[in-house]
């Protein structure tokens, strides 16, 4: 963070990139409190996070396993105007499957698919590989095939 401070003390024209590129560099880091400290001070320094910015931070929480404060950020986003798009849905789901909470996947995936998104190719082959494996209860089979 001694970098950022110094970025911020010679007034370089920092905008919401390089603040999305600093909170990836962390979560992939394993820094993630001090990514989502980072994200939660945008605000005061008079930024509003966009649809990238979100997508980074709920992937940086469902690789680390707070998958539940990952969909807390998906709510909250919404809440905030900030629409989630298909990569943020992938993003979501892909940490639910990876974390092995294929029920709240399945709801993701219904919800994505009824704001008229569809899968990619990695978390269609996350599903995939769920549906090989019997993981997935079949009565989901017709929603599942709406997103591929």
């Amino acid at each position: 963070m001694q970098l950022f401070g110094e970025m911020e003390a010679k007034k370089l024209d920092i905008d919401i990139v390089i603040y999305s590129i600093l909170i990836e560099g962390l979560c992939i880091t394993g820094k993630i409190e001090s990514a989502r400290d980072l994200f939660c001070g945008l605000s005061s320094k008079g930024f509003r996070p966009d649809v990238s910015t979100y997508t980074i931070m709920i992937n940086g929480l469902c690789i680390t396993g707070f998958t539940s404060e990952a969909e807390k950020f998906l709510i909250r986003m919404e809440e905030k105007g900030c629409s989630p798009d298909d990569c943020t849905y992938n993003t979501i789901i892909r940490g639910f499957i990876h974390n092995k909470q294929t029920s709240r996947a399945m709801v993701l995936i219904q919800t994505m698919v009824e704001k008229g998104f569809s899968a990619d190719a990695s978390t269609t082959e996350l599903i995939v590989n769920l549906l090989s494996k019997d993981e997935v209860d079949p009565a989901l089979l017709p929603l599942i095939k709406g997103s591929l």
